[in-house]
């Protein structure tokens, strides 16, 4: 019998840390994965050892697992080989570097990695320790969206896993641009949202239940880090794309309401076609027909985007509507089928 893989994760507290735990310890092909906290964490609230009895295992018998200071002596002496960051952007950026002398291979659920210019990396405010190696590093990560860049993922040491934001509008969006019957000049505008968990476990002012309660919110408008992320992917020009992100009041979930124009009249088959071709294959990927559009119900606690369309009367105006859960096909769900594709194993491992 072939040796299960060994992992770990950092960042094992927070919400997408928890839903990675709960994918990994029930995937077939690994064993139990090693829990880390980083040790700046709160030592009154979050000691060595501690049993993670609180977090929710969803019956799957894992409540006595522990979690234990981060340092590379126990990720060495547990011979762990595939190491997953749920960490903020600048844990991760500080890390990667070690980890990869190391020889681990990484895949980063933050920010870090993901963008390749330097314009859209500055809203991170990132300060290297060396440059040089950042700059290496930056070039070598290969942005984890299966649906796109499988090939170089299967390949890859560094997988700098999508944000959920930007999941959502680039699998919407990636058939039609790539088609090229999309009138960018005239500009594509995605109205997003999430629901709260999608901003993290650290409680603030904007996620207190009486802010989010019976409320519906913009923020960070034409200032959201996924913006730089979209935008590279898809090739479009910054002046091409407005992104709006919105906070829902539900725990999990992401719909995004995207509206282009068309070069030419088109129908509602000829969209069809060009979505269902060019997922065809990608078992992670719904369409649904044309008018029948997508909810967050279809979606959560899944690892599926669904992506569905209307098409207006004169054929030229079209409104998409892509859902998925923020916490896996945006964040934990993406990670392991991104780990998956390292190992050269089935992308349905441990999410069907």
């Amino acid at each position: 019998m072939a040796a299960k893989l060994k992992t770990a994760v950092l960042g094992a507290s927070g919400y997408s840390g928890m839903e990675l735990i709960r994918l990994l310890t029930r995937h077939s092909r690994l064993d139990t994965p090693l829990l880390l906290r980083r040790s700046a964490e709160s030592q009154s609230s979050r000691q060595e050892g501690e049993l993670l009895a609180e977090l929710p295992w969803n019956g799957n018998g894992h409540s006595g697992a522990r979690i234990t200071p981060f340092s590379w002596a126990a990720l060495k002496s547990h011979d762990v080989k595939v190491l997953f960051l749920a960490t903020p952007p600048e844990v991760s950026r500080e890390l990667v570097p070690e980890a990869r002398v190391r020889g681990l291979r990484v895949v980063d659920l933050s920010g870090a990695w993901r963008l390749k210019q330097a314009e859209h990396r500055k809203v991170y405010g990132f300060r290297d320790a060396d440059a040089d190696i950042a700059a290496q590093l930056d070039a070598a990560a290969v942005y984890g969206l299966p649906e796109l860049r499988g090939r170089d993922i299967s390949v890859a040491d560094l997988v700098a896993n999508p944000g959920c934001y930007a999941t959502s509008v680039i699998l919407a969006l990636a058939p039609l641009l790539s088609a090229d019957i999309v009138r960018r000049d005239y500009g594509i505008v995605s109205d997003s949202k999430s629901g709260v968990s999608g901003a993290g476990k650290e409680p603030s002012a904007r996620t207190h239940f009486v802010s989010v309660a019976d409320n519906f919110s913009a923020y960070s408008v034409f200032g959201h880090r996924h913006t730089g992320e979209i935008v590279e992917q898809l090739r479009l020009g910054s002046h091409e794309l407005i992104f709006t992100p919105h906070l829902l009041p539900i725990p999990r979930g992401i719909l995004s309401t995207i509206y282009v124009h068309l070069k030419d009249e088109m129908t509602a088959q000829h969209i069809d076609d060009c979505l269902r071709g060019f997922y065809r294959g990608k078992r992670w990927v719904r369409v649904f027909p044309a008018a029948n559009l997508p909810q967050i119900q279809n979606s959560i606690y899944s690892n599926y985007c669904d992506i569905g369309f209307s098409l207006a009367p004169d054929g030229k105006r079209l409104v998409l509507v892509s859902c998925l859960d923020n916490l896996l096909k945006g964040a934990a769900g993406q990670a392991v089928q991104n780990m998956n594709l390292m190992c050269g194993w089935d992308e349905g491992e441990g999410l069907n």
